[in-house]
């Protein structure tokens, strides 16, 4: 990747969104470049190419020569095309959440960094969650593909502890001070909107909690800042978006709080995975209520049987044990999005992106003052 006599076997690594810390400022990859020095190894050096952070700082590590490169695919792309890198000599692309990034619309930007390859390379897709349309895409864009499933994808984590609480939407603000006492710091509390992140942010700060906020919404420094005290044990909390459910990796969680239960199933796999990572246990609080969309709900019901946890009366009883919704031949409950309460027939989110290619159909056909027979 670029030019460089160090750089024989270059890797890409491309992630979905910004990452708050610069990996080669972490404490752990000079950790490992020291332990590489001692061996008599050389020193593997890695540059960021994201946006937020100045796309000089990429090009003065890829002058001397790059072992790997950490980028999001739309900083990717205009370095590209502008040919400030090229990818001759890169051998391995690692793309990590290859199902978010193919959900958010990234597809056609993957393929095109395909394109710059000139040589073989391995490629590596990752993902908590392997629904259909990421093996479906995998199968179109790589050569024989083999899929490594550890448990089922999309399964929960068994080190887990699933506790799902009905709370009123009014009352969960307050609700919370309960349950950061259910465990010792470090607590990850994920809201589905900026502003509620901002409004948890100042009350639990009102009351006394060591807390930081991330989101979409705050810059690149702000957000590093937030995450490097977390991580540093200096703050006991963090509010955050579903910026910090994928990418980041933050020792010893002992607690994960969905203030909002997510629109699908795939987001709180991914949210609750932040905790009871390497054999640790873990314990994530879920808050649902009348607002919190059926279907969601079922999924989550079938998802905590499946992983042996308690079901509340209220999920139970929310369809009777009757309902048709299981055994798809070798599969269970949905084959597109990897739900357990719903049939592919009954998905909400292929349903929602059905929906959203019609209308754009339909834009075009008005922008291009092409008559539709309907």
């Amino acid at each position: 990747m670029g030019s460089g006599e160090n750089a024989p076997h270059a890797m890409l690594t491309v992630a979905r969104r910004p990452m708050p810390i610069s990996l080669c400022k972490s404490g752990k990859r000079i950790h490992y470049s020291r332990h590489l020095q001692q061996s008599g190894m050389p020193e593997i050096r890695s540059c960021l190419a994201i946006g937020g952070i100045p796309i000089s700082e990429a090009l003065d590590v890829i002058a001397k020569g790059v072992h790997i490169m950490v980028a999001t695919p739309g900083r990717l792309m205009d370095m590209l095309e502008k040919k400030m890198v090229t990818l001759d000599i890169c051998r391995y692309l690692c793309m990590d959440e290859a199902d978010r990034m193919i959900d958010m619309g990234f597809e056609e930007d993957v393929r095109t960094i395909f394109s710059f390859f000139k040589g073989q390379r391995q490629t590596l897709l990752f993902s908590a969650t392997m629904p259909k349309k990421i093996q479906n895409f995998a199968r179109s864009a790589l050569v024989k593909p083999v899929t490594i499933n550890v448990g089922r994808a999309g399964a929960a984590s068994m080190n887990v502890i699933q506790e799902v609480e009905y709370v009123k939407q009014e009352a969960k603000v307050v609700y919370l001070l309960d349950c950061l006492q259910k465990t010792a710091p470090p607590v990850l509390i994920f809201a589905e909107k900026k502003q509620d992140v901002d409004c948890i942010h100042e009350y639990l700060l009102l009351k006394g909690v060591e807390a930081v906020a991330i989101h979409g919404g705050k810059d690149q420094e702000e957000r590093s800042r937030a995450v490097e005290a977390y991580r540093n044990a200096k703050k006991d909390v963090l509010v955050a978006t579903d910026v910090a459910s994928k990418g980041l990796d933050f020792p010893n969680i002992q607690h994960v709080i969905n203030y909002d239960m997510p629109e699908d199933v795939e987001n709180y796999v991914h949210r609750i995975g932040r905790t009871g990572r390497s054999n640790t246990k873990g314990l994530a609080t879920t808050f649902v209520n009348k607002t919190t969309d059926q279907s969601v709900l079922l999924d989550l019901k079938h998802l905590l049987i499946e992983a042996k946890q308690k079901v509340p009366d209220f999920l139970s009883e929310l369809c009777p044990e009757s309902e048709q919704y299981l055994d798809l031949g070798d599969s269970h409950g949905c084959s597109y999005c990897g739900g357990l309460g719903h049939r592919i027939t009954e998905c909400p989110k292929l349903e929602a992106i059905q929906s959203k290619q019609a209308s754009n159909i339909g834009r075009r056909d008005y922008l291009s003052n092409t008559a539709v027979d309907y």
